[in-house]
């Protein structure tokens, strides 16, 4: 049995959605609907739009800026421990025409550990990836990446004492998992802002660990409203 962290959420005093013309309901409808579907900021506007709510594609890109950091903040408190076993591998995109390099990090239950986004793919960036999620989560017992010599570097400095595993194949659960993340990033016609791919990394992270039930979020509803009911859950805290 895996361990569970409290599934208690903790109310913040002042609202986020103070000052904004829409009600929550209809912005937080607008961040979910973007960051579960493969839709692009005015596809989200269309479908606003078929229902009467007459929203700028601009304004829902704002929205999830603002929103998405909020809400996996909030999130945090009622996440399930990560696991003791670390896949983890880099992958990349562009942004504004510039390379990029995704490090990311899944455990044994496939659970989304954490998402770094850096301009280079080398040993400070590999290190500051694990110094932050082992500041979060704290140490795996075991890490599995491929033969990269940053990531060997980074795991002797950091962590020394996990069993570091570099088998041929066995870090496909991680590299698979890239496969979700670009299909996410493909309707969205190129990313302009370093920040912008931060906050999408992450919010696509939250929604991950959400639908394969990571949060004590959502739990008294059937599987196909999870997501909508923990993000119901989430928009009363922040």
């Amino acid at each position: 049995m895996r361990p569970r962290r409290s599934r208690s959420v903790p109310a913040i005093p002042s609202s986020a959605f103070v000052g904004f013309r829409f009600p929550p309901e209809i912005i937080i409808l607008a961040v979910r609907w973007y960051l579960r579907y493969g839709l692009s900021y005015r596809d989200v506007e269309e479908l606003l739009g078929e229902r009467g709510i007459e929203v700028d594609h601009v304004t829902v890109y704002r929205w999830v800026q603002r929103f998405t950091p909020l809400l996996a903040d909030a999130a945090g408190p009622c996440r399930h421990v990560v696991g003791g076993r670390w896949f983890v591998d880099e992958t990349y995109l562009k942004i504004a025409g510039r390379w990029r390099y995704i490090y990311r990090a899944i455990d044994q239950h496939g659970q989304i550990v954490d998402v770094y986004v850096s301009s280079r793919r080398d040993f400070l960036a590999a290190r500051r990836f694990f110094a932050r999620a082992i500041r979060v989560h704290g140490e795996p017992v075991e890490v599995v990446t491929d033969r990269a010599p940053a990531l060997r570097a980074a795991i002797e400095g950091l962590i020394p004492a996990a069993f570091h595993n570099t088998e041929q194949y066995a870090n496909n659960r991680v590299e698979c998992d890239h496969g979700r993340l670009k299909a996410r990033l493909r309707p969205m016609r190129g990313l302009k802002r370093d920040r912008t791919a931060r906050v999408i990394m992450r919010g696509h992270a939250l929604m991950q660990n959400l639908r394969r039930g990571h949060y004590e979020l959502g739990v008294d509803a059937r599987a196909h409203r999870r997501v909508e009911l923990a993000f119901t859950e989430l928009a009363r805290t922040i």
